[in-house]
């Protein structure tokens, strides 16, 4: 893997350039369920407003947030925030060298500790994120899903065992290289792999079959009526959604107990989560249909949007409606 590693490795990412323990923990998350390709852009952009833990730190969470809306899984942008105040406040805006001090923080699970630790500061750390599990599966042909708490002891097992004492950062970078690359879900190049000889999935011609799919389940559909409300001085109306949950802590627009009728319907769109099917109807709402007193809702010039952040469905309603350009 060292080899792999030495020969075909990436080293040019953005992040592997002045590489920190900052830089190594923004890409970690960022790259959370999202491939490298969508991160690329929102990591420059996310370094160039917030260069260090501290600025991030002191950042107002609405700007954050706005930096991170399209990568879904709103969660961690919320704990990116949370985690460099509390580095900067208990930790003077250094990471913990400490695997059990680090996962403390928020939104730091033991993967991501571990990579921080070994790809920044060298430390032997085992990782074990969505493209280490799949090589582990084949290599060591595990059995079930690794979203089972068997399996994923199992695989974390075979990573500690197998993970080396020297070049730990190298090491691990290649296995997430190599998940990322050659050992891919739906294309494995197993001719090129360097660990072909080993890999009891390949060797017995079941590739295709490791790692196990999670059990599929029946994804259930919700019904949301939105209100899409607009003043004389050409604002339109947008509540902040609670900090847990859906959306949360961005700007989205009021949602209504009852169902929509009639020639109120303005548009209707869908919008699929991890775990449901959402599907929304806007209706048209005027200036009194949403009590004031609530403090959450607030009149925002139609041409400011872009500044705001807004959920991806929304952002492209609004701008379907306003004809605005497309953040």
């Amino acid at each position: 893997m060292l080899k792999f590693y030495d020969q075909q490795g990436r080293k040019d990412l953005p992040w592997q350039l002045n590489k920190s323990a900052y830089s190594v923990w923004v890409s970690e998350v960022m790259l959370q369920q999202t491939q490298v390709k969508t991160v690329i852009p929102y990591y420059l952009k996310f370094i160039q407003s917030f260069p260090t833990v501290k600025a991030l730190s002191n950042a107002n969470i609405d700007t954050v947030l706005q930096h991170w809306a399209g990568l879904g899984y709103y969660s961690r942008a919320r704990n990116l925030h949370a985690c460099a105040k509390l580095v900067v406040a208990k930790y003077q805006g250094e990471f913990p060298h400490d695997l059990k001090l680090i996962t403390e923080l928020p939104g730091i699970g033991e993967s991501t500790g571990g990579a921080i630790l070994s790809l920044a500061y060298g430390r032997h750390e085992a990782i074990l994120d969505g493209n280490v599990k799949r090589v582990l599966a084949r290599v060591f042909l595990v059995d079930g899903w690794y979203g089972q708490s068997k399996v994923s002891k199992q695989l974390w097992q075979i990573s500690r065992e197998y993970t080396p004492a020297k070049r730990t950062g190298d090491f691990n970078q290649a296995m997430m290289d190599l998940g990322a690359g050659l050992c891919n879900r739906a294309n494995p190049q197993c001719a090129d792999c360097p660990l072909n000889q080993q890999c009891l999935a390949h060797l017995q011609n079941k590739t295709a079959e490791y790692p196990h799919r999670k059990p599929r389940k029946k994804i259930p559909s919700k019904q949301a009526t939105m209100l899409l409300s607009i003043n004389r001085k050409k604002q339109v109306q947008l509540i902040k959604r609670p900090p847990v949950g859906i959306w949360g802590g961005l700007w989205s627009l009021p949602e209504l107990d009852s169902k929509a009728t009639g020639t109120d319907v303005i548009d209707s769109f869908k919008h699929t989560f991890s775990h449901f099917h959402l599907h929304v109807t806007v209706v048209k709402g005027a200036a009194q249909s949403i009590i004031e007193e609530n403090g959450s809702l607030a009149w925002h010039n139609i041409e400011d949007l872009d500044k705001l952040a807004l959920p991806t469905p929304i952002n492209k309603f609004l701008n379907k409606q306003f004809g605005l350009i497309e953040k």
